[in-house]
Formats: structure tokens, C-alpha cells, sequence
């Protein structure tokens, strides 16, 4: 069964969102969401602590809607790959931006993946949508990957594939953040798409 692959809103980035997105992954990256406040997340972002409240309604409708705005930079910087002439090429390409994003944004990689497995989550419903979001613009991609392939060639599932090179990407970028920082954007990329020989 294939991933869900609804279209996502356009990022809207209003300086003010984008302020209170990086602050709060800031803070949440130090010390982890539990610990932070709406007081210091309005404070860091320069915006009014009733700003927030008006928008958002509490902290966990706040970092929700952040986690939302962080998957939407990460898909418009991952679609170009989907219709790269070079399908091989534009996988490589988002294998790569989104090495590129964790690396920007380490501690909204470090919240999806200390969250995306925990039941009780508060923001479950919306983790498992971004990650269906995401491994199905990977499969996309792995679809015209395999429809380039020499025929009669076998084609694994899709599906698992998409998977696989996803969870790849996320820990390898986290991996390099945390313990390897010596290691190139490209090693990487040459690593995660050991994932797609099947297809070649």
C-alpha cells in the first residue's frame, strides 16, 4: 500500500513564525520541550508572550505548529529532486537537502525522532502524518528511479525501500551532528543510497 502523499501548504514564513520556530528549537534543543516555557519562547523570539497564546493556545499547540512549519521547509526544499531530469541525480539531491536540513535544524530532527515512537506523544498524530508526508515524496522519487531501470529488471517495494532510506537519512544526519561532524554531505549521500542498488 503505498504512502499518503496529500500535498503540503506552501511554507507562509512571516518573520515572525520563523523567529519563534528557531527559538523554540533552540530551547528545546538545549534542554528539551518539557522544560521550556511559552515565557522563554516568546522571549527569545522577540514577540509577546499573548502573541503566542492568541496563536497558538498553549505550548503544545505552539510546537505542533512549528513542527508543521519545519516539515514544510523541509518538503519544499526536498521537491525538486521529485522532478530532477536525472532521476538518480534528484534523489541524490534530496538525499542531500535533507542532510542539510538536520544540520540546520538539529533539535527539530532530535523532537521528531525522540517523539515519533513514543505512544503518548502529544503530537503523534501529527508526527506520523509528516513522516508519511516525507516517505512518500521518497517513493516518489524511488518510482521513477525503478521506471528508468533496464527491463524486466526486478523492483523491490517500494514502500519498504522508501522507508528504509529515509530512517537512514534521518539517524545518518543526526550521526554526523552528534559523533561523526568530519563527515562530508556527499559520504553520506554515498552511504543512504547503497539503499537503492535494487534498483539499478
Amino acid at each position: 500500500m503505498s504512502q499518503n502523499t496529500t500535498p503540503r501548504p506552501r511554507v507562509r514564513a512571516t518573520d515572525s513564525k520563523h523567529r519563534l520556530f528557531t527559538a523554540s528549537m533552540e530551547l528545546i534543543g538545549a534542554r528539551g520541550h518539557q522544560q521550556v516555557s511559552v515565557d522563554e519562547i516568546a522571549k527569545a523570539a522577540r514577540v509577546s508572550k499573548g502573541t503566542v497564546y492568541y496563536n497558538f493556545g498553549s505550548k503544545n499547540e505552539l510546537i505542533g505548529e512549528l513542527l508543521n512549519y519545519g516539515i514544510a521547509i523541509l518538503f519544499e526544499r526536498l521537491e525538486p529532486g521529485t522532478t530532477h531530469a536525472d532521476p538518480d541525480a534528484g534523489l541524490r539531491l534530496m538525499v542531500a537537502e535533507a542532510l542539510e536540513f538536520i544540520a540546520e535544524y538539529p533539535a527539530f530532527s532530535q523532537l521528531w525522532i525522540s517523539e515519533q515512537w513514543q505512544s503518548d506523544s502529544q503530537w503523534a498524530g501529527a508526527l506520523a502524518q509528516m513522516r508519511n508526508d516525507v516517505i512518500g515524496m521518497v517513493r516518489t522519487a524511488l518510482s521513477r528511479l525503478a521506471d528508468a531501470a533496464p527491463a524486466g529488471h526486478p523492483v523491490p517495494d517500494l514502500d519498504a525501500l522508501a522507508t528504509a532510506l529515509f530512517g537512514a537519512t534521518l539517524i545518518l544526519g543526526r550521526d554526523r551532528q552528534v559523533f561523526h561532524p568530519e563527515r562530508s554531505v556527499e559520504e553520506c549521500v554515498g552511504a543512504a543510497m547503497a539503499f537503492t542498488a535494487p534498483l539499478r
